[in-house]
């Protein structure tokens, strides 16, 4: 009986790693023919399904192992290593050569080979070589089973009772009996493949059905050779169990492998997910980006738009078309440029929390580019507003001044009408003395109303004159009008001249001149003159812009009012003149023709002048109280603007330095700051409708011309702008927070984590300025346990007090500067200067956490490929979701390896690009 178990049970040396010592029953049934037969038939196929991987195959199991080629051959496919070269000769020498190699690499392999020798296999002894077979199945297909740390054999006996314990009819309980009436088999295939049998028509008294429907499905759908016989399984009282085992240990090796296909399978469908949704944001901010900036690329043109209009009417139609920008197209702008920049964060927090780099944008459309480009944008604004108010003001003077210009050069081309007819006369050719003197006391006269008049021709030169300056839209009809006057006013000057010498050559020859109508001319003209001038001025347009003003010109009027009762004495004393002329002429009869011979100014024009200004005083009374009352609703509106702006303004700066302190201070949960700010980011929002009424009074003001407020340093711009800034902030504030809480819950990290990381953030912060300067981050990171003299990282939370302090003293106060570089690289890849808390978050939970890796992924992929270093487009379709097949089929590059078989896609160079790249 020993003789016999050595035969074919040859001991290989500690069976315990492989299955348990067969106890004496087997022993006795060592030379039962049926398990001999089965081990033969199922070794055989157990080979071939190996050899067959290399082209060849074996008939006789006891005589193709014989010369030790077919032998070291199948090793070396089961093991993948390659073995000592063979000999190739036919002698038996050489033939126990190659089998001791075989048995060597055996043995190599931890396996004691006891009572198997090379000559034994050479000389075909059919005991040894099973026995040898088996101990090869037991090292390369079974040894390495384990189910819940049990040996080989138990490993794979409770896989299969697991497998199987759902069904019915089937209680797997050994390698022998419990297999017989086939069920196991079926159960095995249906609970892993259940379209390939219909376990529900199978009978348990049925067993050659089932055994044939298993080994013939096993053999067609999941490469599983035939190793048994239905008819040897069912005639034997106890089937061979080494048989079974090999057999069973084949669904083993087919259903893992398939277990795992499904785990990469599953790995890679999340990491090209997350890759997928992070292309479409990176879609989405550009073309955000884009349709924002082009939308500044198209208004700053029209902001930059200086091209005057020359009307009032049209200039207010260009303040009104800009309010209307100001309230209905700028706003939804100022949304979109906060949610790209909310967008951009929460797209650069995913992508840290899926280890992928970070998200560069298109040239130009960073959001710094958006910034700048949004930055001009207000800057052409606030050009473009005042430039429109200058406008304003500037037609407003121009049309003051054209109406000036009007009124004083009609007034003196009335004054010169027929004045050259008069110099150009010959009258004192036949005049005697006395009408010559006459002529010389009114050429006189008339000098001194010309050098009256010199005043009022400078002021129409100088009106025409800022008119130019002021770019007044019909300057060329001003000009013209104005070198007319000047020419006219010269050729007056040539002609008094040339009168005044052709007099003065006669003057010897007239003696008698009426001194009393030389004393009336004189005395009448300047009255006449002042009289024109206060008309002019009592029909003068004014304009004024604050109380203080007009209440000046109110002023100025009662002054000239004051003086009216002298003038009204003069007036009386020139009246007074002509009446003691009218006498003398009466009295003496003398023939006057009843004129004066000096002027052309009479009683009546003087009366009818004065009644014109006595009727101008009430009706610039009336104007200057209309004007006050404006004035006075003028006040009104400014004081109603400021009332509220000085609200509105400290207001919106206390909420701007809240959302300071609650960003940086710890109330409770992350989720209870999320709703701590949206609530009053609620409150914020309801407190529109008071900017809202702002904007109404700002409106009614710009309406009125009122261009400056005393009572106010609060500006509807500086209002606006604070709004957006706020509104802003609230939004950037519960984005951070969100990110925080996003970042939390991927890496992991804990409540009291989070609240640790803000304590030591907050107290380096001491400016409270929400960010760290290096050497704050330095010291936070000590505090933290970051032994970065050392280029290490102790990632305990915290420090003892003597561990701190020792800490302190090896590093001098002074970090390592390569370490710290490098960190600082991390949070501050700009080079700003400045830690973010979110960037700082980002680093610690980098630290503590562990993600998805380029070698994860790849090995995920190496799997689907059945360990090859390629993939075909095939295999990816049958293992991956559809969608997510093609994305990987699109962007893989074809394999270029030694190796590469037509269709051959490089998954290593695509697992490494999706940590490496961000553009794929």
């Amino acid at each position: 009986v020993v003789g016999i178990h050595r035969l074919n049970y040859p001991n290989t040396g500690d069976e315990n790693d492989y299955m348990p010592q067969e106890d004496d029953w087997d022993r006795d049934m060592l030379l039962d023919p049926a398990w001999e037969k089965q081990q033969r038939k199922t070794f055989t196929a157990w080979c071939n399904s190996h050899l067959r991987k290399a082209g060849t195959q074996i008939e006789n199991i006891e005589e193709d192992f014989r010369d030790g080629l077919k032998l070291m051959l199948l090793l070396e496919v089961i093991s993948g290593e390659r073995l000592a070269k063979p000999e190739r000769g036919k002698m038996r020498v050489h033939k126990i050569s190659n089998v001791n190699k075989a048995l060597h690499y055996i043995t190599s392999k931890g396996v004691k080979l006891v009572s198997i020798g090379a000559e034994e296999i050479v000389d075909g002894n059919a005991k040894m070589t099973l026995g040898m077979i088996w101990t090869i199945i037991l090292r390369f297909a079974i040894q390495d089973i384990s189910v819940e740390e049990t040996s080989a054999k138990e490993g794979l006996l409770l896989w299969c009772q697991r497998k199987t314990a759902p069904y019915k009819n089937v209680n797997i309980q050994n390698f022998h009996i419990s297999w017989k009436d086939g069920l196991g088999f079926c159960a095995l295939i249906h609970r892993h493949r259940p379209e390939l049998i219909d376990y529900g028509k199978l009978r348990k008294d049925d067993p050659m059905t089932n055994l044939n429907t298993a080994f013939d499905v096993a053999e067609k759908y999941l490469d599983i050779p035939k190793m048994l016989d239905a008819e040897d399984i069912v005639g034997t009282a106890r089937p061979d169990e080494k048989a079974i085992m090999t057999y069973v240990s084949s669904f083993y090796h087919a259903f893992s492998g398939a277990q795992k296909a499904e785990t990469a399978a599953n790995r890679i469908c999340k990491v090209l997910a997350v890759n997928q949704e992070n292309e479409q944001l990176m879609e989405d901010y550009e073309k955000l980006a884009s349709d924002l900036l082009e939308w500044i690329r198209r208004t700053i043109p029209w902001l930059e738009n200086r091209a005057p209009e020359n009307t009032m009417l049209a200039m207010q139609q260009k303040l009104e078309d800009f309010r209307d920008y100001r309230r209905q197209h700028k706003p939804p702008k100022v949304q979109e440029k906060c949610q790209l920049e909310i967008n951009f964060n929460t797209l650069q927090t995913k992508l840290r929390l899926s280890n992928r780099p970070a998200f560069m944008p298109s040239e130009g459309k960073m959001v710094s580019d958006v910034s700048n480009a949004w930055g001009g944008l207000e800057g052409a604004e606030k050009g473009y507003e005042e430039w429109l108010l200058n406008e304003i003001r500037r037609l407003e003077r121009l049309d003051h001044l054209a109406e000036k210009f009007r009124q004083k050069a009609a007034t003196h081309e009335a004054w010169t009408e027929g004045k050259e007819e008069m110099l150009q006369a010959r009258d004192f050719e036949t005049a005697s003395l006395s009408e010559i003197k006459a002529l010389l006391k009114k050429h006189e006269a008339f000098e001194s109303d010309l050098a009256a008049h010199q005043d009022r021709v400078e002021q129409i030169a100088a009106i025409a004159q800022e008119l130019n300056e002021l770019d007044y839209y019909d300057s060329p009809s001003v000009n013209s009008r104005c070198q007319r006057i000047c020419d006219r006013w010269d050729a007056l000057g040539a002609l008094t001249q040339k009168r005044s010498d052709a007099l003065q050559r006669t003057e010897k020859l007239l003696e008698t001149i009426d001194e009393l109508y030389l004393e009336f001319a004189k005395r009448a003209a300047p009255f006449n003159n002042w009289m024109e001038g206060a008309m002019e001025d009592l029909q003068d347009t004014f304009i004024v812009h604050t109380i203080e003003e007009i209440q000046g010109l109110s002023t100025a009027h009662e002054q000239f009012k004051a003086t009216l009762p002298d003038a009204d004495k003069e007036r009386g004393a020139i009246l007074g003149i002509h009446n003691e002329i009218a006498k003398i002429v009466a009295t003496y009869h003398v023939n006057m023709a009843g004129t004066n011979p000096y002027t052309t100014i009479n009683p009546q024009g003087i009366n009818a002048k004065w009644d014109k200004v006595r009727q101008l005083v009430p009706q610039r009374d009336q104007a200057l109280i209309e004007e006050h009352a404006r004035q006075q609703n003028n006040e009104r509106l400014r004081r109603q603007f400021a009332n509220q702006a000085n609200v509105i303004g400290p207001w919106i700066q206390t909420k701007m330095e809240e959302i300071g302190r609650i960003s940086i201070e710890m109330h409770g949960t992350l989720e209870d700051q999320l709703t701590h700010l949206r609530q009053y980011e609620k409150n914020i929002v309801n407190y529109k409708p008071k900017i809202d009424q702002l904007e109404g009074d700002h409106q009614l003001i710009q309406e009125a011309l009122i261009f400056d407020n005393k009572h106010t340093n609060y500006t509807m711009e500086h209002i606006r702008v604070g709004w957006e800034q706020l509104l802003t902030t609230i939004a950037r504030t519960i984005n951070e927070i969100e990110n925080q809480i996003l970042t939390r819950d991927a890496k992991g990290i804990s409540q009291d984590q989070m609240n640790e990381f803000r304590a030591s953030f907050n107290h380096f912060d001491r400016d409270h300025s929400g960010t760290l300067g290096a050497e704050e981050f330095k010291a936070c990171l000590i505090s933290l346990g970051f032994d970065i003299a050392n280029d290490a990282q102790k990632k305990t939370g915290m420090m003892e007090a003597e561990d701190f302090k020792t800490c302190l003293i090896s590093l001098g106060y002074n970090m390592g500067e390569a370490e710290f570089s490098r960190i600082m690289s991390i949070v501050d890849p700009n080079r700003v200067g400045v830690v973010t808390f979110q960037a700082f978050i980002d680093f610690m939970s980098r630290e503590t956490a562990d993600t998805d890796t380029a070698d994860q992924v790849m090995a995920s992929f190496k799997v689907l490929a059945g360990d090859k270093n390629f993939i075909m487009a095939d295999e990816l379709r049958r293992e991956l979701p559809p969608d997510q097949a093609e994305y990987c089929i699109a962007r893989m590059a074809p394999y270029s390896g030694t190796d590469a078989v037509p269709g051959a896609l490089d998954y290593m160079s695509f697992s490494t690009a999706l940590y490496g790249e961000s553009d794929l």
